[in-house]
């Protein structure tokens, strides 16, 4: 199998760990994506809805998308009244001109890019906003930098790209930072939801834990708590269907 697909169709494997422990998004970033309600709006890539829930919360009928079923059950079970759709950002199973807004929460980098904008900007509206958001760890806090050097040398990295070609409008960037309450249990199973841990060999699974749980017991910022904050930036790229 190629190796970017290995990565992007192993995440159904752990959906339940995903749905329980990856970090939602901020109103404030979706309101300055999209405005405010009333509007359609396609989460394309939608995993188990993360930012499907936000979107719904702030009054706007979405449609999730989602290329993996055991993904779409448990986006289902947590979002009640919202069936995902079977689907992906190079096949979107909605009509030309269907949606005000085409949104995306840290999965564009997994898109065939050259097949994926064409495609978005066929069930978008003219003047409808495309917008990738991405989570990433704020790495300015002492103990997130030392997650991240523990997990680094895992990590598989597709880098976001940021052309969108003729029929987008050149983009707008925004972040905004938020925090989701962890618990040291719930940061290895975070670890445990990422592409790179899923195709990993059990020797480096464990080593990752071990040195987690490590990090976990002897950072004065964790050791001896029960809960602690995990710092996010939400980066957003929105751009225009001309």
């Amino acid at each position: 199998m190629d190796p970017i697909d290995e990565h992007r169709l192993s995440f159904g494997a752990a959906a339940q760990a995903y749905q329980q422990t990856r970090p939602t998004y901020p109103a404030e970033a979706l309101a300055w994506t999209i405005g405010t309600a009333p509007g359609r709006v396609v989460d394309l890539g939608a995993g188990t809805g993360q930012l499907t829930r936000v979107a719904l919360a702030a009054g706007f009928a979405v449609v999730p998308v989602e290329p993996d079923p055991a993904m779409r059950a448990a986006l289902d079970a947590a979002t009640p009244g919202t069936v995902a759709r079977e689907g992906s950002a190079e096949s979107i199973p909605l009509p030309d001109g269907y949606a005000d807004a085409v949104v995306v929460g840290t999965a564009y980098h997994w898109f065939d890019k050259e097949r994926a904008h064409p495609e978005i900007a066929r069930v978008l509206r003219a003047g409808g906003v495309f917008a990738p958001m991405r989570n990433d760890r704020d790495l300015s806090v002492d103990w997130v930098r030392q997650l991240d050097a523990i997990v680094q040398a895992a990590r598989f990295h597709r880098p976001d790209e940021v052309d969108f070609g003729p029929l987008f409008a050149p983009a707008e960037w925004a972040t905004f930072r938020h925090a989701v309450t962890q618990t040291p249990q719930g940061l290895l199973e975070l670890i445990a939801t990422r592409s790179w841990y899923l195709v990993a060999a059990e020797d480096l699974r464990q080593r990752l834990r071990d040195q987690v749980t490590e990090l976990c017991a002897t950072h004065p910022d964790l050791a001896g708590r029960d809960t602690f904050e995990l710092p996010y930036v939400t980066t957003v790229c929105r751009t225009v269907r001309r």
